[in-house]
């Protein structure tokens, strides 16, 4: 009855007793009457009106709240349908959020949390490998449509960004309610934990319905501070103050108060323990190994040993590369610090740059950018010990048992060339991996000035005291870096003694005559070609060439020396055309343009394969082979140049030899591009390279120069193609100048039936060239047998013979000797025919003999 009634002590001590007391229910009978309820308002739910911000806002809130539960999964597919939900809601609520003027703090935050974690997904890149298909597919596209949509936000987040602190307000209303919420948690299970520990009095209610029998558990604790008034046990005792609403800041303070007292008992609930980050994949129970002990005395033996105890785990499953680079700079400081010499610090450092680049497990990727950066840095800082002690011998042929890091003499096992070597292979495949056209691609660009720096380094230290082997490879590796870059002033005045001409020079010497290996001459050969070719020398480089005989044994060499190898032809090909070598050019570009995989012969990208697919790890390969954007020639100046060079040989030949039926095709692909062309409907005025080069082509057939020059030579293709070259002026004076010389030749093929006699004169005003060129053009056909024609020199007239014969003529000759080929088909059937039936004859005579 304390439950109900304010009692005395007597009662409460009486009512402590442990008794069962039936008390029947009050209003329960027997015959209870049914109660029945008409009024329509009972039934019906209570509306709460809302406002239109609070419905709009609830909206995005919980589209918000889903998007984070599959964030957490990494449901990549439903959080790019949450995000483009978002935007749908965030649309209608543009009404309401004009009107406030300022962006919900929590949709910033949601759109800065989202952008953060698609780009921590972007960068795992083997998390993205082994995301399904429908997920990757969805993280590429919320990358891209989370970027375009940011713009428009782009101001609201960087402040966001800078001050996110502002948002704190709505973050404490929640974290209150979830507090207050946990607390009066907290609060029922304490009195509940205590109730029970209590002799407690059970009080049943009879009734007829077994379902309706409640059992209520009352402590003497609880009725005892219910009535607990005063030390006599009277009513309690209510004042104003009770009744009063707490200030808003005494709530907070309350509140924080409670929030502060939770923490501290949580702490030492928890003894101090701190939360760590859970990896994936199976858990290893493992400390990170304590450097040294107190007491332990740090020298050159416990130094070793801990060295030995930290790379021991180099490669095991589960070792975390971070912690082994951090131990390792740590140890390599304790060393410096205790004063062990320059040796031990020198054989850290060995293990420190292994250890990056260790970190990248996957030899096809390149490393993270700040992992680069740390190896760079990590590279020079031993180059700096290497150079600042030459008493220290390091060599790979030192074992590890002959080492010596106490004493002088010093000696370390290690290779600074295989380190140096392994830094530039992992700069190529950083180069490899960026977006050519992004800003990232040209900042890492930045770092071969460093690269370049730690190459000579490595050259200066390596020439007086390395092997003949060891300064071979490192002049390969600066000429590799020198060979592609182009030096206007050398190429101004090629009678200087340049130095990037001079340090190629006495590095490809050395290599040619010191080299064991026949890679190392056949790279460097090519480099100094290439390098010779670019700066428009071309009998240096031609001559080079053909005195090397690499054309007869290329196909011998590794694939990227044939890659190299193509390259270098290209570049010889370009240089030739420059130059006015027009056959030249065209037969040096010929093997790489016939057939039509130019861009996959000189590493600039791969082409689909239409007979066979290539399997994944062909295409690691062949990935792996790929040049860095800067090294790249430019394809449609090469097929330009090409095409072009093809058109100026094979129109004036196609002329010369229009009613020979066995005249032979010097460039197929100039001839496919021709039919192409023939085969269109309708043609209208040329829009590609291609298309100006087939008008050219046709125009050139009539002898109309100048058509065919304004096709080659115009706004358009000088922006595509000419402007490309250094001083393009230069080049399109020969390219005319080509034009002019093979128009006349075409025209004195096609028409000098129908001429008797023609002027120099009017030769070269109709051509708009020297007469002396017409002179020297028309002796050289003259000579070669090319035109039947003779050189009045007085009259400066070309004199026809006439001994061509006429169209018709000429047809009455292909017919004759088409039908004198058929016919000795013909016989040549019935002779063996005829052999056929002696021989059947002859066996089946011997068969009526057996």
């Amino acid at each position: 009855m304390s439950r109900f009634f304010k009692g005395s002590d007597s009662e409460s001590d009486s009512s402590s007793s442990d008794s069962e007391v039936n008390v029947p229910r009050p209003g329960a009978s027997a015959a209870r009457p049914v109660a029945y309820a008409f009024s329509d308002d009972e039934d019906e739910p209570k509306r709460i009106v809302r406002s239109a911000k609070d419905k709009r806002f609830d909206e995005l809130t919980e589209i918000i709240k889903k998007m984070g539960n599959h964030k957490k999964i990494k449901d990549m597919s439903s959080v790019l349908t949450d995000f483009e939900e978002l935007g749908k809601a965030y649309e209608k609520s543009k009404k309401v959020i004009e009107k406030e003027k300022q962006i919900p703090r929590f949709f910033l935050r949601c759109l800065v949390e989202l952008e953060d974690f698609v780009t921590e997904c972007w960068e795992d890149r083997e998390g993205r490998k082994q995301m399904s298909k429908n997920n990757a597919k969805g993280l590429t596209t919320l990358r891209q449509k989370l970027k375009k949509y940011n713009r428009d936000f782009e101001s609201d987040i960087t402040s966001y960004r800078e001050n996110p602190d502002e948002e704190e307000e709505e973050v404490v209303m929640d974290s209150e309610a979830e507090e207050s919420e946990e607390e009066s948690r907290e609060d029922f299970m304490k009195s509940k934990t205590r109730e029970e520990s209590k002799p407690s009095k059970r009080v049943t209610y009879d009734d007829d319905d077994d379902d309706d029998d409640i059992d209520w558990e009352m402590s003497s604790d609880s009725s005892s501070s219910e009535s607990d008034g005063g030390e006599g046990g009277g009513t309690t005792v209510y004042t104003a103050a009770m009744f009063l609403k707490k200030q808003p800041g005494e709530e907070k303070k309350d509140k924080k108060d409670k929030k502060e007292k939770r923490v501290r008992r949580k702490a030492e609930e928890d003894e101090g323990g701190e939360w760590e980050e859970v990896t994936k994949g199976a858990p290893m129970v493992k400390e990170a190994p304590k450097m040294f002990a107190k007491d332990t005395e740090v020298n050159h033996e416990a130094v070793i040993k801990k060295l030995n105890e930290i790379i021991s785990a180099r490669g095991k499953k589960g070792t975390d590369r971070n912690e082994q680079i951090a131990l390792l700079t740590e140890l390599q400081s304790i060393s410096n610090a205790n004063n062990l010499g320059p040796a031990i610090s020198m054989k850290i450092m060995f293990n420190i740059v292994a250890a990056i680049y260790d970190y990248n497990p996957n030899i096809a990727t390149c490393m993270r950018s700040e992992m680069w950066e740390k190896c760079l840095k990590g590279v020079s800082e031993l180059l700096d010990m290497v150079e600042a002690n030459p008493d220290i011998n390091i060599g790979e042929n030192i074992l590890e048992e002959s080492e010596n890091v106490a004493t002088s003499p010093y000696r370390i096992r290690g290779c600074i060339l295989t380190v140096v070597e392994r830094m530039d292979e992992e700069f190529t495949k950083m180069l490899q991996a960026c977006d050519a056209h992004s800003t990232e691609y040209v900042d890492r660009l930045k770092d071969e000035k460093d690269v370049c720096t730690v190459l000579d380094r490595l050259q200066t230290y390596l020439v007086p005291r390395g092997t003949t082997e060891e300064i071979c490879r490192v002049y390969l590796r600066r000429i590799e870096h020198l060979y592609y870059k182009f030096d206007p002033e050398a190429y101004d005045n090629p009678q200087l003694e340049n130095q990037s001409f001079k340090d190629m020079e006495e590095m490809c010497k050395y290599i040619y005559a010191k080299d064991l290996t026949d890679r190392l001459r056949t790279r460097s050969m090519l480099c100094q070609i290439y390098h010779q070719a670019l700066h428009d020398r071309w009998y240096q480089a031609r001559d080079l060439m053909l005195m090397s005989h690499l054309q007869d044994t290329i196909q011998h060499s590794d694939v990227p020396t044939q890659i190299l190898y193509n390259r270098t032809m290209v570049q010889l090909g370009l240089c030739a055309f420059r130059k006015g070598m027009i056959r030249d050019a065209h037969n040096a570009l010929v093997d790489i343009q016939s057939g039509g995989r130019a861009k996959e012969l000189l590493a600039q990208g791969l082409l689909l394969q239409r007979q066979h697919e290539r399997t994944p790890e062909q295409e690691k390969i062949e990935k792996r082979r790929l040049l860095p954007y800067h090294m790249h020639i430019n394809l449609e100046l090469l097929e330009c140049v090409y095409l072009v060079s093809a058109m100026l040989i094979e129109v004036p030949y196609m002329a010369a030899h229009e009613m020979d039926a066995r005249r032979r095709m010097i460039s197929k692909n100039f001839h496919h591009v021709m039919r192409m062309s023939e085969r269109q409907a309708l043609t209208g005025p040329p829009e590609s390279m291609r298309e100006h080069v087939v008008a050219a082509s046709k125009a050139m057939k009539t002898g109309n120069w100048k058509e065919c020059k304004n096709y080659i030579i115009n706004e358009k293709m000088n922006a595509k193609v000419w402007e490309l070259f250094y001083k393009s002026e230069t080049v399109q004076e020969m390219v005319t100048s080509k034009i002019q010389e093979e128009s006349l030749r075409t025209y004195l093929f096609t028409y000098s039936s129908v001429y008797d006699s023609l002027s120099l004169e009017t030769l070269a005003d109709m051509f708009e060239i020297d007469q002396g060129i017409v002179h020297s053009i028309i002796s050289k056909m003259i000579i070669n047998e090319e035109l039947m024609a003779s050189l009045d020199e007085p009259t400066r007239t070309v004199v026809m013979h006439r001994t061509e014969p006429t169209r018709l003529q000429s047809l009455a000759l292909q017919l004759s000797e088409k039908v004198s080929s058929l016919v000795d088909n013909n016989e040549r059937i019935m002779e063996l025919k005829q052999g056929n039936l002696f021989f059947q004859k002859s066996g089946n005579n011997l068969l009526a003999m057996i």
